[in-house]
């Protein structure tokens, strides 16, 4: 079976990028822990010394000095260990949460087509479960495997000082031992990258359907939804044995190895002590270096099981930050200020290559301060429209211009701001009243926060709750009314001053009196904008000068509201005449 081997452009980029800004930390933590490896060579020399002293010496004062720097080395040995262990767990971390919100901020610009392809809790698993399992990468991973690199060539260093027997035997030991984790270790790698996989899976399955959890209820879903739960675990838990057992073999070896080493240890000081080559003292060290030498063999051992799952992660982080977004800023001139014009020229889109257009061949023109009734049937292509307005996705043939400006040349902020949306489903964030209206835009005073809810009739509720603009409101709204929640999402649009307001039957949750009460507020909010109203029912179009009519992603009719309605041949006319909503349904 082949090693998996790290891309190492990958590994160095991600390093560089992500510690290069805690080069001050990272230079203290390699002093600290080179002076911790000077402290571990030096230890077993000073035992020597006590044990030959205790042998030989007159009086006890040799003794109490070597006892004395032996208690003093080790004493600051382990301050050394507490600081460096301090400053890279900080590094660590400092590191994975900048990565955490960079690759957040990536999957955010990223556009509907990804973000369809893939589910929300696999999401998750690539922003928090991957880089979680990079902690150790970034806080010492380098340097710890070169400190325990270099603690074990001194040691060997030392043991050839004392005869060259010794050294090539421990030598002999050290090759084996690093040869033997190696060798296991690239047996072990595949089945963890298979592990974070299933894990991602997994997830992403269980955060679809704690999403969708009404909807599986209602229809008598949830055995299916809990077969499929049981048999994704039935297919994690070979994986996730396959990987342990990778980790279980890794550890088995060290010990063999390390059983090895001591054997090698024991004989070689027999033979040297038996010839009097060395001193008993001498006999201890050779033991301890030993001993010593197991615990930075460890260390290499459990950086390996850290490297086996970060290769993984590197890869799909990488994978992810690499993903480009099909939509792009555009570099030209911006969309202009006030009501805008809204242009069609024959555009044709569909979300799969090679499916029928969702629309075909669409050419309309609404003139700046106009509102557009836009009707069709369920799949018509009513909402598209709007997503290719706000560029949520972009036509394969055609243009759309706002203000005269192909919306393609704006950059998608601005785009974005220049055109608001009210659908029927509104987003409530966990938050204050403040935050969920502005989105955490600080230039929004609390006086036109103010103003616009006093013109949709909210002042009241306002004036009623318990911290005014700081009260705290829950994840999805609770608390509040659909209608309260759906004045909520109107405020939130108008304070942006959008000039095309699109509204998806965003009234159709409210109950008669709350849309009574909403229609002079929208009248007012309305003028000097433009406005598109994608209804499913004939009663809130009648504020629309234009009415489009979509059949298959088609226009079957475009015109003048009053001239339709007064043409007993149009469509539209039919419709109000024979009050068939339904097929408008």
């Amino acid at each position: 079976m082949p090693a998996f081997k790290i891309p190492l452009r990958q590994y160095v980029g991600l390093l560089r990028g992500y510690l290069s800004a805690q080069r001050s930390s990272i230079v203290w933590l390699s002093v600290l822990l080179a002076a911790g490896l000077v402290m571990q060579l030096v230890n077993p020399q000073l035992i020597r010394y006590f044990i030959d002293s205790a042998q030989g010496a007159a009086s006890d004062r040799a003794l109490w000095i070597a006892a004395a720097l032996f208690i003093g080395v080790s004493l600051v040995q382990q301050g050394v260990a507490i600081a460096a262990a301090y400053i890279s767990e900080n590094v660590g971390w400092i590191a994975t949460n900048k990565l955490r919100g960079d690759v957040a901020e990536h999957c955010l610009r990223l556009d509907m087509t990804f973000h369809k392809s893939h589910t929300t809790g696999a999401i998750i698993e690539r922003v928090d479960g991957d880089i979680n399992a990079l902690a150790n990468f970034f806080s010492n991973f380098i340097i710890t495997l070169v400190s325990n690199l270099l603690l074990v060539v001194g040691i060997v260093i030392l043991l050839f000082r004392e005869g060259w027997l010794i050294g090539a035997g421990m030598s002999v030991f050290v090759v084996l031992a690093i040869w033997a984790i190696q060798y296991i270790r690239k047996f072990a790698i595949p089945h963890w990258g298979k592990l974070r996989q299933m894990s991602a899976d997994f997830y992403g399955f269980l955060g679809e359907h704690l999403e969708g959890t009404e909807d599986t209820r209602a229809n008598g879903a949830s055995d299916f939804v809990m077969h499929k739960f049981h048999t994704l675990l039935r297919q994690w838990l070979p994986i996730r044995v396959r990987a342990f057992l990778g980790w279980a073999a890794m550890w088995i070896t060290t010990l063999v190895v390390f059983t090895l080493g001591n054997a090698i240890a024991f004989a070689l000081s027999a033979y040297l002590f038996k010839q009097g080559a060395i001193s008993i003292g001498t006999v201890y060290m050779i033991f301890y270096y030993t001993e010593l030498m197991a615990k930075p063999i460890e260390k290499i051992r459990t950086q390996m099981e850290d490297l086996q799952k970060a290769d993984a992660s590197i890869v799909r982080i990488r994978q992810l930050l690499d993903t480009k977004p099909a939509i792009r800023d555009g570099a030209g001139a911006p969309i202009p200020e006030g009501p805008l014009s809204v242009t069609f020229d024959g555009v044709s889109f569909s979300y799969e290559s090679g499916d029928r257009p969702t629309l075909d061949r669409i050419d309309f023109r609404l003139e700046p301060g106009q509102s557009l009734g836009l009707l069709g049937r369920t799949g018509s292509g009513k909402t598209t429209l709007a997503r290719l307005l706000l560029r949520f996705y972009d036509p394969q043939y055609g243009d759309i211009s706002l203000g005269g400006v192909p919306i393609r040349n704006d950059k998608l902020t601005h785009l974005r701001k220049r055109v608001g949306l009210v659908t029927q489903n509104i987003e409530i964030f966990q938050g204050t009243v403040r935050d969920n209206l502005t989105f955490y835009d600080s230039a929004v005073t609390d006086e036109r926060i103010g103003l616009v809810l006093a013109e949709l009739g909210l002042e009241d509720w306002l004036r009623s709750l318990p911290h005014g603009l700081d009260t705290r409101l829950d994840s999805g709204g609770g608390g509040l009314s659909a209608g309260e929640a759906q004045l909520l999402a109107f405020a939130r649009v108008f304070l942006t001053d959008p000039g095309l307001v699109i509204l998806d039957e965003a009234s159709s949750r409210l109950d008669p009196a709350t849309e009574q009460r909403l229609e002079a507020a929208i009248t007012k909010l309305l003028s000097d904008r433009t406005c598109i109203i994608i209804a499913h029912r004939l009663a809130t179009v009648q504020r629309a000068d234009r009415i489009l009519i979509l059949d298959n992603g088609q226009v079957a009719e475009y015109g003048n509201r009053q001239a339709l309605a007064d043409d007993p041949e149009s469509r539209f006319s039919r419709i109000l005449a024979t009050g068939m909503e339904e097929v408008l349904a």
